[in-house]
């Protein structure tokens, strides 16, 4: 387990909440996510997730139980309807949470619809959409979801926070939808996602 880093990141007790953009662990059980949990909470008690695909699937289950996992579902805060996927679309590793690309487009089409009248949409998706700079293994490799890819192109949400490849930090856009994908923590890598005095929100890479 490596957090290394989380408790320099400034302001991250005073923050509203937190969202961890999945793999708490690398092939960990609940157990393994629970321990990293308790250190994040007790920094902001304040948190929401989705399993990334690295995590077994008592990571989900455990998420679930907390009350902060947001696979396939939608939440209101304030003005921002989030949502999210977790896991990926399959990879050559059979890593423990994929699913093929039509779950995912079902998945995310759900988790749309419980937010879909929240003025500001933030989609958490741990896979990243395909052909984008935050997909890429290498120089031209691009293993990102085209389900999720196409969501973003059709509903166009405000923003788009990922991960999962970890070595692909890195901003892009489709239409009017800001992707980010913070790489890993330890890098350090996270996201700064705050609303101005002028009442916009805004989002960048640290």
């Amino acid at each position: 387990m490596d957090y290394t880093g989380i408790e320099s990141i400034p302001g991250i007790s005073q923050a509203d909440f937190l969202i961890v953009t999945g793999d708490f662990t690398n092939f960990g059980e609940r157990e393994e996510a629970s321990m990293i949990l308790d250190v994040i909470r007790r920094l902001n008690p304040r948190v929401y997730a989705v399993p990334g695909n690295l995590d077994k699937p008592s990571v989900a289950t455990y998420l679930d139980e907390v009350g902060i996992n947001i696979h396939g579902k939608g939440i209101t805060v304030g003005d921002l309807g989030i949502f999210g996927v977790g896991g990926s679309n399959p990879t050559p590793f059979n890593t423990p949470i994929e699913f093929s690309e039509e779950e995912l487009k079902n998945i995310v089409q759900k988790a749309y619809q419980q937010v879909s009248s929240a003025p500001i949409k933030v989609l958490i998706s741990h896979c990243p959409p395909y052909n984008t700079a935050t997909d890429r293994i290498g120089e031209d490799v691009h293993v990102g979801s085209t389900a999720i890819r196409e969501f973003i192109e059709r509903e166009q949400p405000d923003f788009c926070f990922t991960g999962h490849i970890h070595e692909s930090r890195g901003e892009d856009r489709i239409g009017h939808t800001l992707i980010l994908n913070p790489g890993m923590l330890k890098a350090p890598g996270w996201i700064d996602f705050r609303r101005t005095e002028g009442g916009e929100f805004v989002a960048r890479l640290n």
